[in-house]
């Protein structure tokens, strides 16, 4: 019975702990945001918010980590309910997302940036990964936290 119990833990912590994604260190010059809550008026010029919107499922085994490079220069790792803060010119721009869970799922996905471009989400989906321009700040957006972290 015992045995039974250790094989258990072992093979759970085995999964649990194979999501685990190395981070990457941001190459883009990270904004932080000083009004609480951050409004979404406060994002014009090329002033976009990018936030993690991994859902219930992935937080729970930390498949939510997710990096994120654009245009092959990495902005960083971000996780549940972390965002980032950076400038970007009207354009197209190609977003590379990878989250693991078991393996790497890596999707490139092609945005288009413009002059009303503010919000955008990037989250893991069970397979991929999913990129959009969402131009909303979510409901719980209280719980988020800049990349950025506070000294």
């Amino acid at each position: 019975m015992r045995l039974k119990i250790f094989l258990l833990l072992f093979i759970s912590s085995l999964l649990f702990s194979s999501c685990l994604l190395k981070p990457i260190q941001s190459e883009f010059s990270l904004q932080r945001t000083f009004s609480d809550p951050v409004i979404i008026g406060e994002f014009d010029n090329g002033k976009i918010l990018i936030y993690n919107g991994a859902g219930f499922n992935h937080k729970i085994d930390n498949s939510s980590f997710i990096n994120v490079w654009i245009n092959n220069k990495p902005l960083g790792q971000l996780m549940s309910n972390e965002f980032a803060i950076i400038y970007l010119l009207p354009g197209k721009y190609e977003f590379k997302l990878v989250h693991k869970d078991i393996k790497n799922f890596t999707s490139t996905h092609i945005i288009e940036i413009d002059k009303d471009t503010k919000v955008i989400c990037v989250k893991p989906t069970i397979t991929s990964n999913k990129a959009e321009i969402t131009n909303a700040i979510p409901n719980n957006f209280h719980l988020f936290r800049n990349i950025i972290r506070q000294k």
